[in-house]
């Protein structure tokens, strides 16, 4: 089995019932991962433990609420026994031009985005130094690289999770725990489906000519599938990335490249 490493370590998954975070909660299975699948759609997240398998468990979870997160990974450790990796990839998005945002629409993807990746860190990496272990990977983007047009919010909220995660990573790093983040480009999910829509809307072209201008910007030549995503999770999980931490890893297709 690639990866036996892994084999019956435990993992916290937010947003995990679909998209990237199915994705990657079904790679780590694969490789005998046991995943607690958490996500504000609970019955999503419970579909997505039952295909999965594994031992996989769902848990309801607002990642926007201590509490919420605080509770979500208690019920985790009781299904599980423990937990030894954190993905906290749970996020949203919305599209604007930067003059017309709304204080809404900034708040909503930094309550998701930036303040639910610290929630979740900092919950699961209590526990992680206490056992003197742990692997975090947080979901960022290429737009926490390079600033998005039609979303500076997102963009911001993004630059925030890789600012964190080197920070955080700096800290624990004496304590035994690894903190990395991985920064997807043009991924195939139910988001950018919405994302192309307001894109279109917003530009006044067609859906097909967004799809277009994201391949073309892409030097592997397509769109990119959140199995491209989970890969490099799951590496990043495994000893073989014992000596990484505080790195936002590309996978964009080659989109970005520094």
């Amino acid at each position: 089995m690639p990866y036996s490493e892994l084999v019956g370590r435990r993992a916290f998954v937010t947003g995990g019932a679909q998209g990237i975070g199915r994705a990657i909660a079904a790679a780590l299975a694969r490789c005998g991962v046991k995943p607690a699948i958490a996500d504000l759609d609970v019955k999503a997240a419970r579909r997505t433990a039952q295909e999965i398998g594994g031992g996989a468990v769902a848990v309801e979870v607002d990642v926007r609420a201590r509490a919420s997160v605080e509770r979500a990974f208690g019920e985790a450790l009781a299904h599980l026994g423990g937990c030894d990796i954190l993905i906290a990839n749970a996020g949203v998005s919305t599209m604007q031009h930067a003059l017309e945002l709304s204080d809404a629409d900034w708040d909503f993807n930094f309550a998701v985005n930036a303040r639910g990746v610290f929630l979740a860190n900092q919950i699961a990496a209590r526990r992680f130094v206490a056992q003197g272990a742990g692997c975090i990977v947080n979901t960022a983007s290429l737009a926490g690289k390079v600033g998005a047009p039609l979303l500076a919010h997102y963009s911001a909220s993004k630059f925030a999770v890789l600012g964190w995660t080197q920070a955080l990573a700096r800290e624990l790093a004496p304590r035994g725990v690894r903190v990395n983040a991985v920064c997807p480009g043009f991924v195939k999910t139910g988001m950018q489906a919405r994302e192309i829509e307001w894109e279109s809307q917003l530009r006044g072209v067609s859906q097909e000519r967004v799809v277009a201008d994201y391949i073309a910007q892409t030097p592997l030549g397509r769109l990119e599938e959140p199995e491209d995503v989970a890969d490099v999770v799951v590496f990043l999980c495994s000893d073989r990335a014992r000596f990484m931490t505080g790195q936002g890893v590309n996978v964009t297709g080659g989109v970005y490249m520094t």
